[in-house]
């Protein structure tokens, strides 16, 4: 599977807050069409703690994805985890150096394409769409204590968008003490005119679903969705906030069919 993607388009702004604290990779300056490897993190821990761990988290895997991934021969879940504890292991070492950066974490998004489909990765509560044609295809869940509550029951849906516990979340990119347990999701179900939404929770906080899919579903550019996130963020969020948008171009599906092919032959 050989996907092509448009020009992405980012966005990370403070809103209302004194710092920004999230961070996302590549800068919005930098990106171009070939990019494989995106990152949105929103960090936490306050005193400009937040703001340096979700630096350091998109620094290190994507330092970590540029020096070893020409060198696998085919891409594998478990580099992502190799990616995410190589960062944990920055982390000590930024603590180690600087000890008021004690207690930093963030919260990941990754998102990788490769030849055999896209990998979404999270942990925390920033967030991962596929859209197709305004509808949700794939949402990453989040790992936040309300969302654990939703799932067993002991509070609705509605009682968790306004509970005092919302922003309260279960995982997070730390250090080697305290791994994080990141989800990673394989998505091969991928045609041209998709568009992938990562961000921060700072746009989660603005739009519902129900709003995002009226976004993805405008007949209009990449630049003119994004900036309509913007826009709506820029008066509504009380934080900072952070998104990227990867539009897919084109899917050659052509070399799936000779994988299919090549294995039903080997049985024969």
């Amino acid at each position: 599977m050989n996907i092509k993607l448009q020009r992405p388009h980012s966005i990370s702004e403070i809103g209302k807050r004194i710092n920004n604290e999230d961070s996302v990779f590549p800068r919005d300056e930098d990106v171009s069409s070939d990019d494989r490897l995106f990152l949105v993190c929103d960090g936490v821990g306050g005193s400009n703690k937040g703001e340096v761990a979700s630096a350091l988290a998109c620094d290190a895997i994507h330092t970590y994805f540029d020096s070893f991934i020409d060198h696998a021969a085919s891409f594998e879940p478990d580099f992502i985890e190799k990616a995410v504890r190589y960062a944990e292991t920055r982390f000590d070492e930024q603590v180690a150096e600087n000890h008021s950066a004690k207690g930093m974490a963030t919260t990941l998004c990754l998102l990788y394409v490769t030849d055999e489909g896209i990998y979404a990765a999270h942990a925390g509560d920033s967030r991962i769409y596929q859209f197709r044609g305004g509808e949700i295809l794939f949402r990453t869940e989040d790992h936040t204590l309300v969302n654990l509550w939703v799932k067993t029951g002991q509070i609705t849906t509605e009682e968790a968008l306004v509970h005092p516990q919302k922003n309260v979340i279960l995982q997070a990119l730390q250090g080697t003490k305290n791994p994080v347990e990141v989800e990673v999701a394989k998505i091969t179900n991928v045609e041209p005119d998709d568009v992938f939404l990562m961000c921060s929770d700072g746009v989660t906080e603005t739009f519902s679903d129900k709003e995002l899919c009226a976004v993805m579903a405008e007949n209009n550019s990449i630049e003119d969705k994004m900036e309509k996130i913007h826009s709506a963020c820029r008066r509504k969020s009380r934080d900072n906030y952070s998104a990227y948008l990867i539009p897919v171009r084109e899917v050659n599906k052509e070399n799936v069919i000779k994988q299919v092919f090549a294995t039903l032959f080997s049985f024969i």
